[in-house]
């Protein structure tokens, strides 16, 4: 048989550095659509590129460029019209809301002259009152006290986070936190009542028999004044009678719950002085005294 030539092999091509970048170099070697440059070579063929050569076509850019800068001078020299007008406004604006906060400032310094003259009568009809009267001032809150007794401090967990497999909260609506709650205050102060406190305070606020505890938002409200944490709660008593009635009570179980669960920090010391001041005001509305017969 015939010797077949040997089959030259064509040696493979080295392959393009941008091979895989193709679309890339496509877009950049065709920037253009041809659509557009085929219709940008068209006008250029007609001679339409550029600036417009008739005179009408001239006439019509020229009055647009007019027409364009009166706009541009009309709104320049509104603006320069408007602006001391607007700044009149804000100053008068200003000057409005400082006299409106001076005469808020002056209504409340009033409203506390006329509190302070309102507890000064009270105080002076206890004293007007014979032998009782001292009596009288401590039980109602108007005279400030002093004696042995507790100081209490509550105050929100670290974390103001928390939870526990025990909710001592269920019955009363509030949510997993460890935000002391104005009804955990309430609970409190009326623990120390019953363990036989005399006098009660909250952050500088007398209790007296008209007093509230509320809420308003996140806010614990004492006879309607906010009180930020810790709480310290002052109480007149026996301290150490006092102290071991509260704990072992059912109010001081509740307390001791809450910081076993939601991790409320609480401190309680037997002291052998503390000092309450007198309730800002105690109105009575309904209670009448009774007059004996025969007089009026």
């Amino acid at each position: 048989m015939p010797q077949q030539p040997p089959v030259r092999s064509t040696p493979a091509r080295p392959a393009r550095p941008d091979a895989s970048m193709s679309l890339i170099t496509n877009v950049m070697d065709h920037s253009l659509d041809d659509g557009y440059a085929e219709a940008a070579a068209r006008k250029r063929s007609e001679g339409t590129v550029g600036m417009p050569r008739t005179l009408r076509a001239k006439l019509g850019l020229a009055a647009g460029l007019v027409l364009a800068a009166c706009v541009v001078t009309v709104g320049a020299a509104q603006a320069r019209v408007a602006a001391p007008v607007v700044a009149k406004e804000r100053e008068e604006l200003i000057d409005r809301i400082d006299e409106e906060t001076a005469a808020a400032d002056r209504l409340e310094e009033s409203v506390d002259d006329l509190r302070e003259e309102v507890a000064a009568r009270q105080r002076a009809a206890l004293r007007d009152s014979g032998d009782r009267s001292t009596l009288m001032g401590i039980l109602s809150g108007a005279t400030p006290v002093h004696g042995p007794g507790v100081r209490l401090v509550v105050n929100d967990a670290e974390d103001s986070t928390g939870g526990g497999d025990g909710d001592p909260r269920s019955t009363s609506g509030f949510s997993d936190t460890g935000r002391v709650r104005d009804r955990d205050l309430q609970r409190v102060v009326n623990g120390l009542w019953e363990s036989g406190a005399e006098a009660v305070s909250v952050n500088g606020q007398r209790l007296t028999a008209l007093s509230a505890i509320r809420a308003a938002g996140d806010a614990i409200l004492v006879d309607n004044k906010p009180l930020v944490p810790p709480y310290t709660v002052l109480a007149v008593g026996d301290g150490e009678e006092l102290s071991d009635g509260f704990q072992n009570g059912a109010d001081g179980l509740y307390l001791h719950a809450l910081q076993e669960n939601y991790g409320i920090r609480t401190a309680l010391s037997v002291e052998d002085d503390v000092r309450l001041p007198a309730a800002t005001s105690v109105i009575v509305r309904t209670a009448q005294p009774i007059t004996e017969k025969g007089t009026s």
